[in-house]
């Protein structure tokens, strides 16, 4: 089993390669809200950095949930998903896998992206730890959340709308534990408890998403 989530995870990665635009667009996303924020509301630092932790959080849930509309249409197309269905490997391991090759390419590439941007709003140095490790633990949930929806319209040619209205409330304690964290690390408090919510979030989404992703492919696949 173990050989068979690091070929397809391998095999995940080599698709998103070849399509560079496609792992972008989050990225540009991302960057170009956080980048036209400040031309918005002024550049007092004190501003921006009061709203920083809100900012940064929704931009980043926005470019996830982005990136997550057509993460199984291509499969779905294709046929791969029929034959996830009917290989007699759990699919729950292999949606597993390519949520994984998935957040790799962006969701990394967000966290890895964001403390340039958080000192763009002003953001101490000594606040940017807890924001990576705040981003490092929560976008994988919203990964996994966002593909529970992907894999629920699937078979709809434009399931974007319907894929926010399901996903956006399951975000909603993800996107408060995060600012939160945040926050509290502005205004010197110990941001532990909220990273401690999120490894548990994490620990949940990783355990059980997969299940529930896998009951909306079959649902999916077989309308």
């Amino acid at each position: 089993m173990s050989n068979v989530f690091l070929l397809l995870a391998m095999h995940e990665a080599r698709l998103l390669c070849r399509r560079p635009a496609e792992l972008a667009n989050p990225l540009v996303f991302f960057a170009i809200v956080i980048a036209l924020f400040p031309l918005a509301v002024g550049p007092e630092t004190q501003l921006l950095q009061g709203i920083s932790p809100g900012l940064l959080w929704v931009a980043a849930l926005l470019a996830v949930l982005l990136s997550l509309d057509g993460l199984f249409r291509g499969d779905f197309e294709d046929g791969s998903l029929e034959q996830w269905i009917v290989s007699g490997y759990p699919l729950p391991l292999l949606v597993l896998a390519k949520v994984l090759a998935h957040w790799l390419f962006s969701g990394l590439a967000l966290v890895l992206l964001a403390p340039l941007l958080g000192l763009m709003l002003g953001l101490p140095a000594s606040a940017l730890p807890v924001l990576v490790l705040s981003l490092m633990l929560g976008t994988p949930v919203l990964s996994l959340l966002g593909a529970v929806g992907a894999a629920l319209t699937v078979g709809l040619k434009r399931g974007g709308l319907l894929l926010a209205l399901l996903i956006l409330p399951l975000y909603v304690p993800v996107l408060i534990l995060g600012s939160g964290a945040l926050q509290a690390a502005l205004q010197g408090l110990p941001a532990t408890g909220h990273l401690l919510w999120l490894a548990s979030l994490a620990a949940l989404a990783v355990t059980l998403a997969p299940f529930a992703i896998a009951a909306g492919l079959t649902i999916g696949v077989g309308e």
